[in-house]
């Protein structure tokens, strides 16, 4: 089993934001790219709100706006010490629920679309041209679909 580290920066955790079952699903997401060592990678969560993740992406990616989750990776150096440091993702749960309103599916189905998005940004895909969309858009469907959250 993977480890993660989550800290709620909000004041309303939902239920389906438990640690235990994040980490199920990061660890299908692992299994599923075929990285080894799971037990030693590790990924830090902030579950926070949209003035904090607007605060991030104006700072980190020069975009003053809220956001729905940002990954930092650190994979692309060499990690130093006994665990696979995949990096951080923040989420914001504020966005998280307008998200889940505007496309018309539950907030649990957004969460985990979101943080399933993050992890695989953390693992080396992007969305940038239209090719590597449509790669990252059908490996989230498919994880989805195996914990049941399937689009509609």
């Amino acid at each position: 089993m993977s480890n993660i580290d989550i800290t709620y920066d909000i004041s309303d955790v939902q239920e389906f934001m438990d640690e235990e079952k994040i980490n199920e699903f990061v660890d299908m997401i692992l299994e599923y790219e075929k990285l080894e060592n799971t037990e030693n990678t590790y990924v830090s969560f902030l579950i926070t709100t949209n003035d904090v993740i607007q605060n991030i992406n104006s700072e980190y990616r020069g975009k003053d706006t809220p956001t729905d989750v940002i990954s930092f990776a650190y994979n692309e150096t060499e990690n130093i010490g006994p665990f696979d440091i995949l990096g951080d993702i923040i989420i914001s749960a504020e966005k998280v629920t307008e998200q889940a309103k505007e496309y018309g599916h539950s907030t649990e189905r957004e969460f985990y679309y979101v943080l399933c998005h993050g992890m695989l940004h953390l693992l080396g895909y992007d969305h940038i041209d239209d090719e590597d969309k449509k790669v990252m858009r059908e490996k989230e469907e498919e994880l989805l679909k195996e914990i049941g959250y399937e689009r509609g």
